[in-house]
């Protein structure tokens, strides 16, 4: 699909400085744009890349002021104007037709709603219950009596184990493992024994899981994903885990087993929480940050850890603890001094 750089200015209710005939067929950012392509400018630090760019045209803040040689197209947000083109020229989204694909393998006693697509080569144990309009992905394997609700997306290769109770309109990515066992032992005799998880994950409407993330099942009662959470891939959310409504946990996070995560929580890449830790509304934690205990419920922004020996750790924090009456001493020999 092309757009003339007129049409472009009337959907983003722009201001066009340029030749209104020139056609756009591409969008792309401004180091990767080419002629016939579309960018934006909305961040005076990239203003080198601007004037190196070889986009037809960029949208520009509305007081934006400086010759450029694209032609121009000033609108109130950029990046919104930009986002809603891509949509525009992108191609049509890949749909599944309504069916159970010959190859899959519906146990007795399934139940499936309305217009539900089964793709190859899936498995669905007896006892589930699939909504209307879900897409069950090729290989993907529903387990035992789950429930999955309307309108919801399961990609292909996703495993889901039994008794599984999944919302309305959920996305899970390929690879993702839910229910698996939780990671329960106890030393009996000087061996490991296995602490059986008889439990289930729960995962509410609107929550979107990544490729290759693991929620493991509860020991006992649920794991429970709230309303509108948002999980990157390659995430580890431990047994008994509560994570609450629209927070996001992004890449290679580790949750452990029994934390509580309050809602809209900010979590970023490679955070580990350890076990029985309570998270309050609204935090915010950095990335690479270790959690071990309690974050205020009024939340926060939190940010830092270090591995070195423990004995050394426990050195320096005495010395952190101890920097305040150096500081008052260092102050006072100052004043002494006439400094």
């Amino acid at each position: 699909m092309t757009f003339t750089l007129q049409e472009l200015a009337a959907i983003s209710g722009g201001e066009l400085i340029g030749d209104p005939q020139l056609v756009v067929s591409g969008a792309a950012s401004l180091p990767e744009a080419t002629p016939g392509e579309i960018s934006f400018f909305n961040n005076p630090k990239y203003a080198p890349l601007l004037r190196a760019t070889k986009a037809s045209a960029v949208f520009v803040p509305a007081d934006f002021r400086e010759q450029i040689e694209p032609a121009q197209i000033q609108v109130s947000d950029p990046g919104k104007a930009f986002q809603q083109v891509v949509l525009k020229l992108a191609p049509p989204p890949i749909t599944f037709p309504p069916g159970v694909h010959p190859t899959a393998v519906i146990a007795p006693q399934v139940q499936l709603g309305a217009r539900v697509s089964i793709q190859p080569y899936a498995v669905i144990e007896s006892g589930c219950t699939i909504g209307d309009d879900t897409v069950i992905g090729a290989n993907s394997y529903i387990g035992h009596e789950t429930t999955i609700g309307p309108g919801s997306l399961i990609y292909p290769q996703v495993a889901i184990r039994e008794r599984t109770r999944i919302g309305a309109r959920v996305i899970i990515h390929s690879g993702a493992v839910i229910g698996a066992d939780g990671f329960g032992f106890t030393i009996v005799e000087g061996r490991h024994q296995k602490v059986e998880q008889i439990g289930i994950v729960q995962i509410d409407d609107d929550v979107e899981i990544g490729a290759n993330t693991t929620i493991d099942r509860a020991r006992f009662g649920r794991t429970w994903i709230k309303e509108g959470a948002k999980i990157d891939n390659l995430v580890q959310i431990g047994h008994n885990v509560v994570v609450g409504r629209h927070s996001a946990i992004a890449a290679q996070t580790g949750i452990a087993g029994s934390s509580r995560v309050g809602d809209y929580v900010m979590m970023g890449g490679k955070v580990g929480v350890t076990s029985h830790v309570v998270i309050g509304d609204r935090n915010v934690i950095g990335a690479s940050t270790g959690v071990s205990k309690d974050l205020p419920p009024d939340g926060g922004m939190w940010w830092g850890t270090v591995a070195v020996p423990l004995r050394e750790a426990k050195q320096q924090l005495a010395w952190i603890h101890r920097l305040g009456r150096l500081f008052a001493r260092v102050k006072e020999i100052e004043k002494k001094l006439g400094m």
